[in-house]
C-alpha cells in the first residue's frame, strides 16, 4: 500500500510496482483525478485505488478495511508513507505559520496515522515500513525550514519505529532522495500566489529588512528548480524496491546524486564547515 500516488514518486512507484507483478493498493488524493484515470488506464487489475487524503482519519480508516478485507489472514506486506507536501520553500522568517502546520499535517502526522492504523496488517506478515523522507530531514538547508523540520520528524519516527518494531520482524526504512523532478515543485501560477500572500502578510520592518528584490527572486529562484532536479526516477524506485524486498534491508537509503556527499560533511565535519559548504 502506498499514499500519494497521484504524481511524481507515488505514481511511477505504483506503475512500477504493478510491472513488476506486485498487487498495488495506491493511495490517491483524488481518485478521479488525472493521475488516477491514468493508473486505471494503463496498470493491470490487481491494482486498487484507494481514496486517501492522509490527513482525513476517516479516509485512512476506511482504506485500512478495504485493505484488510483483501488481503485478510495473509497481512499486508509493505506500507510506503510517500505522500507530502513542499510547501512555499523561503527563509524561515519569512513562512507563514500555516505553511509549517501544512507541513507537519501532511509529512508527519498524516504519515503516522497510515503507519499506526496499518501496522497490524504488517504485523501478520512480518512486513517493511518505507517512510519517504528528504535529504532536507537529514540535514539543515536553507529556505526548508517547515519542509525539512517535518521530514526530519519523519525520519526520527522511523528510526524509532525501526527498532521498536523489530521484535515484530517488522523491518522500517527511510528514503533520503537527492533533487528529483517530481512535481512537487510547484507550477508559475502557484508561486505567484504564494509570493503575493507572502509578501501581504510580512511586518513591514521585516519586508523592508530583505528587500522587494530578494523577495520576488525567491520566486525565479524556485521555478528554476526543476532544471538541478534529475528527471530520472530509477535510482528512488531502487531503493524503495530494496527496502521492500531485501533479506536485510537499510535503515536509511541517499538515492541520487549528491545526496550523500552533505549528509557525510555534516556528520564528520565541524559544523561551521559544513555551513560554509
Amino acid at each position: 500500500m502506498l499514499s500519494g500516488s497521484d504524481t511524481g514518486i507515488g505514481h511511477a512507484l505504483a506503475k512500477y510496482l504493478d510491472k513488476l507483478g506486485f498487487v498495488v493498493f495506491a493511495g490517491v488524493l483524488d481518485k478521479d483525478g488525472p493521475g488516477a484515470e491514468e493508473l486505471r488506464r494503463t496498470c493491470s487489475r490487481r491494482l486498487s485505488l484507494l481514496q486517501l487524503d492522509i490527513t482525513n482519519a476517516t479516509q485512512v480508516k476506511a482504506a485500512y478495511l478495504k485493505v484488510s478485507e483483501k488481503v485478510q489472514d495473509t497481512g499486508l506486506w509493505g506500507v510506503v508513507n510517500n505522500a507530502g507536501v513542499l510547501g512555499f520553500p523561503g527563509d524561515g522568517e519569512l513562512l507563514p505559520m500555516s505553511t509549517y502546520r501544512q507541513c507537519m499535517d501532511v509529512n508527519f502526522f498524516g504519515a503516522v496515522e497510515v503507519s499506526k492504523t496499518f501496522l497490524p496488517l504488517l504485523r501478520k506478515s512480518q512486513g517493511r515500513l518505507v517512510n519517504m523522507s528528504s535529504m532536507a530531514g537529514g540535514i539543515p538547508l536553507p529556505r526548508y525550514a517547515a519542509y525539512g523540520a517535518s521530514k526530519a520528524a519523519l525520519s526520527m519516527f522511523s528510526g524509532v519505529m525501526r527498532q521498536e518494531l523489530s521484535k515484530w520482524g517488522i523491518k522500517v526504512a527511510a528514503i533520503h532522495p537527492s533533487g528529483f523532478r517530481t512535481g512537487i515543485q510547484g507550477t508559475s501560477d502557484l508561486w505567484d500566489k504564494q509570493v503575493k500572500e507572502l509578501m501581504e502578510n510580512l511586518p513591514a520592518d521585516t519586508r523592508q529588512d530583505y528587500g522587494e528584490d530578494y523577495l520576488l527572486g525567491l520566486k525565479s529562484y524556485f521555478l528554476h528548480m526543476p532544471m538541478y532536479c534529475d528527471a530520472d526516477l530509477s535510482p528512488v524506485l531502487s531503493a524503495i524496491l530494496h527496502a521492500l524486498l531485501a533479506k536485510r534491508p537499510h535503515g536509511l537509503y541517499t538515492p541520487g546524486k549528491g545526496a550523500y556527499l552533505p549528509l557525510c560533511v555534516f556528520c564528520y565535519f565541524p559544523l561551521w564547515f559544513y555551513d560554509f559548504f
